[in-house]
């Protein structure tokens, strides 16, 4: 994203939501050279700068930009799925203004070179931030660790194999102390393979439809897994997305033992439930599949106690001609970059989430956990 000398912005008479600090206030924000130069209720069209433009959001809200940890962009490598031009503009759309890439391109994020490609070509076709995710192994193959040290130096934000879960354990045993020497994030798409062959959640829906089922097993059996390889080797993780109720009780544990764990959730497992699907709808078969009504309740409700930190969009975008296919053989995905946030307030409007709580996992909490200047309403920040 070049760089731009924009004129000086007052956003006042708003409603301002900080996340970070759970508060809402009537202000003002005075942004310049894209950094907030002061917030609150002394920013006001009188006080700023004359040179400043000045917008009366009369009384809508203002609040950090959403820091979307879980995207596809698509370069290189699937430009006919997406771009980075095509994926900031969904995100911009919707309120999204950094973004963390996944490594699963052609070739995979797994060079110093694919991850200064992707800042370049961020820079110069993107509308938002796009922070890369290093692969956490050499060609996501689960064998051999990727170079975290040169990768990091790079500018990667994290590492993790983006849809491949790691199934030897001794490779991500070593990943968690490598991690750790560098205090760096491992991301993992917690499944058992073996397990996760089906289409959609087992049970009695599936059985009705004649889909195979995929259950909470194959999640939790490796959540659980990993659980005690943090344990053992104190590496930082965080879960890419939890859908039922046995990893939110894994989840549970191992934050009160204490260990350096996070976790995310994708807005579709938030507002959708398996029953969506209703007559084999390939637009909803995703992965992990939508779950039961009551486990999209229970997941909600950690959102709300902070249990689950993260709310992700999943943006996964497909060709149409893959979609237009009976339902076990349509590829998994579904965009979400622009619908994240419209999504989202759904749950506030339902009064299942405060604003505040739906902000926290979008924007401040993300922010926290890949150690970012971003996501707070304060002078100084981005």
């Amino acid at each position: 994203m070049p760089f731009q000398a924009f004129q000086p912005i007052a956003l006042v008479n708003a409603r301002l939501v900080d996340p970070a600090r759970g508060t809402e206030t009537r202000g003002g924000v005075f942004v310049r050279d894209g950094y907030i130069v002061a917030v609150g209720g002394d920013v006001t069209a009188q006080s700023v700068p004359s040179d400043a433009r000045v917008v009366d959001c009369a009384g809508d809200v203002v609040a950090p930009g959403l820091i979307d940890m879980q995207a596809f962009v698509g370069e290189p490598g699937a430009e006919h799925r997406e771009t980075i031009a095509t994926a900031t503009t969904a995100a911009a759309i919707g309120g999204v203004t950094t973004i963390v890439s996944r490594a699963d391109t052609h070739p995979p994020v797994d060079d110093p070179a694919v991850v200064d490609f992707l800042k370049r070509r961020a820079r110069d076709t993107g509308s938002v931030r796009v922070l890369p995710m290093a692969a956490l192994t050499r060609g996501r193959e689960g064998r051999e660790i990727a170079e975290f040290g040169l990768l990091l130096e790079a500018g990667a934000v994290a590492f993790g194999d983006a849809g491949h879960s790691l199934r030897n354990a001794q490779v991500m045993r070593r990943a968690l102390s490598y991690a750790r020497d560098f205090d760096a994030l491992i991301v993992h798409y917690a499944e058992e393979r073996d397990l996760a062959g089906g289409v959609m959640n087992a049970g009695e829906f599936a059985s009705r439809l004649g889909l195979s089922g995929v259950p909470q097993e194959a999640e939790s059996i490796v959540l659980d897994r990993d659980m005690r390889l943090v344990a053992l080797t104190g590496g930082r993780y965080h879960a890419a997305s939890v859908t039922c109720e046995q990893s939110l009780e894994i989840i549970s544990r191992a934050k009160a033992a204490g260990l350096p764990v996070t976790c995310g959730v994708s807005i579709n497992h938030l507002t959708l439930n398996e029953n969506d699907i209703g007559d084999y709808r390939t637009f909803l078969k995703l992965r992990p599949p939508l779950r039961r009504e009551e486990t999209r309740r229970a997941l909600v409700e950690a959102v709300a106690s902070g249990l689950i930190d993260v709310i992700v969009s999943d943006h996964d975008p497909q060709d149409v001609e893959t979609k237009r296919l009976p339902f076990a053989e349509a590829e998994f995905g579904a965009i979400g970059l622009e619908t994240m946030l419209a999504a989202g307030l759904r749950l506030v409007h339902a009064g299942d989430l405060a604003l505040p709580q739906l902000l926290r996992a979008l924007s401040s909490r993300p922010a926290e956990i890949l150690k970012l200047p971003q996501g707070r309403l304060v002078a100084g920040a981005p």
